[in-house]
């Protein structure tokens, strides 16, 4: 190849790539922890677990989740239990590479400022009602309320450079359905 062919070669990839300064159109999954033990006057709420129905059904989002390719760059988990445990489900799902914890995801945090960290492409965020559904609501520009996440749960948000749009909002049982309609076990 002549030198003055790889030069406009080389110039058409370089302009084929995206700019610094192009606004990125990132995706934003919440995932609501799964079914947890009753609340008792004898145990603080950060250590109520995921029960044994809870664990079965948040393994089964977390499957149909990577079967989506919803796949997470990075995911952030509230630091009480049943919200690690569900994260750790969907780690060992392949969702995500691994987990972080994030204090601001604990009931009555602002997860907002993570929203502004890092380069992903897709952020998932492991918490509670009603501050998941409060921060997708907000985000879409909808009264507080507006949106509630069942428990295992998800919210996906497309979030640009003009706003943010609901790509899905999906409860457990419709995650669980197999592709012919019959339900999983």
């Amino acid at each position: 190849m002549a030198r003055a062919e790889r030069v406009a070669v080389e110039s058409e990839l370089v302009a084929s790539e995206p700019v610094a300064s192009e606004p990125v159109e990132r995706e934003l999954l919440l995932w609501r922890h799964g079914i947890a033990e009753d609340r008792h006057p004898d145990r603080p709420d950060q250590e109520r677990a995921l029960t044994a129905e809870g664990r079965q059904r948040t393994a089964a989002v977390a499957a149909e989740l990577c079967r989506l390719q919803l796949h997470c760059d990075r995911l952030l988990s509230s630091p009480l239990r049943r919200a690690l445990q569900t994260a750790e489900i969907g780690v060992a799902a392949g969702l995500a590479p691994a987990l972080e914890l994030e204090d601001r995801l604990a009931p009555g945090g602002d997860p907002r400022p993570l929203l502004q960290a890092g380069p992903w492409r897709r952020l998932g965020l492991v918490g509670h009602e009603p501050d998941l559904g409060e921060l997708a609501s907000s985000l879409l520009g909808l009264p507080a309320g507006s949106i509630s996440v069942r428990k295992a749960g998800i919210v996906l948000l497309r979030l640009g450079p003009t706003g943010a749009s609901l790509e899905a909002l999906i409860g457990p049982r419709l995650l669980r359905l197999r592709r012919d309609g019959q339900r999983q076990p």
